[in-house]
């Protein structure tokens, strides 16, 4: 009886870890039609860390219809962007060291794809928050809402 107990404690600490990491897991997919496929990310406040994966389902290269995702604060977003177009190709079209964004990805082209991990610290989940695309002129079109709930 105790070997089976010890099982069943095993496995609810593992699928309970699983469970809580894939939550903490988010993916998101852009297109050579300039638009991500989701509107609305979210996750639970109870991530310390979140995982993004941006895929490019396209297939024009980088340098044509390259895609980001950045996340900052909403009031921020158009400013990070007008500014980013100064920053050029080789910094993903963020500003270097902007302390308004709270993350990103480099730029990919089609069929390609990229992760980054990120610390949820000083999120608050009563602020508003966007991502958006910082390649020249897809933040307008290419945006949505990141929520901790």
């Amino acid at each position: 009886m105790r070997v089976i107990t010890t099982l069943m404690t095993t496995i609810l600490m593992w699928f309970s870890h699983s469970t809580f990491a894939s939550e903490c897991e988010l993916t998101i997919s852009a297109t050579d039609a300039m638009q991500f496929d989701k509107k609305a990310l979210s996750a639970p406040s109870s991530c310390k860390e979140i995982t993004l994966t941006l895929t490019h389902s396209g297939q024009l290269p980088k340098s044509a219809m390259g895609h980001n995702w950045v996340l900052s604060a909403a009031s921020d977003m158009q400013a990070i962007a007008n500014e980013g177009m100064a920053a050029g190709a080789t910094n993903s079209y963020i500003k270097p060291d902007d302390a308004r964004v709270i993350a990103y990805t480099d730029i990919v082209g089609g069929g390609d794809s990229t992760s980054i991990t990120f610390n949820t610290a000083g999120l608050d989940p009563s602020k508003r928050y966007r991502f958006f695309c910082s390649f020249p002129g897809h933040w307008a079109i290419m945006q949505g809402e990141f929520n901790l709930s």
